[in-house]
């Protein structure tokens, strides 16, 4: 049996979501199941809330409420490895035509005109 606290802890330890103590209640108020925190939460109660989780959880609501956490490597789920690749360089087009480059003043220059004031 595990606390609420630690449920709500080992939740978050799993997904990029922080899960509270508070969403733990509500998850398990949402499951028909009652909650004593002085006494803990057990395998049966974590199932019913577990099922209520989406995405779902990766581990069995035993393996939630085991003494050990996280579970040993022999009982976790297998995750597919993430392979990060990297294109190299990317090369701008050689077809691009070039923009002529000038010395000087930009624009030829222009009489000012005069306002009468």
């Amino acid at each position: 049996m595990i606390s609420v606290q630690e449920l709500a802890r080992r939740l978050s330890d799993l997904g990029p979501q922080t899960v509270t103590s508070h969403d733990v209640e509500d998850l398990a108020d949402a499951a028909g199941v009652r909650i004593d925190p002085g006494r803990g939460i057990d395998a049966g109660q974590a199932k019913q809330i577990l099922d209520l989780m989406s995405p779902p959880v990766p581990f069995s609501a035993a393996a939630m409420v085991a003494s050990p956490w996280p579970p040993p490597e022999a009982v976790r789920p297998a995750v597919a490895p993430m392979v990060f690749s990297s294109p190299g360089t990317v090369d701008a087009p050689s077809d691009l035509p070039a923009r002529p480059r000038r010395s000087g003043q930009s624009h030829p220059e222009r009489p000012r005109s005069r306002r009468p004031r």
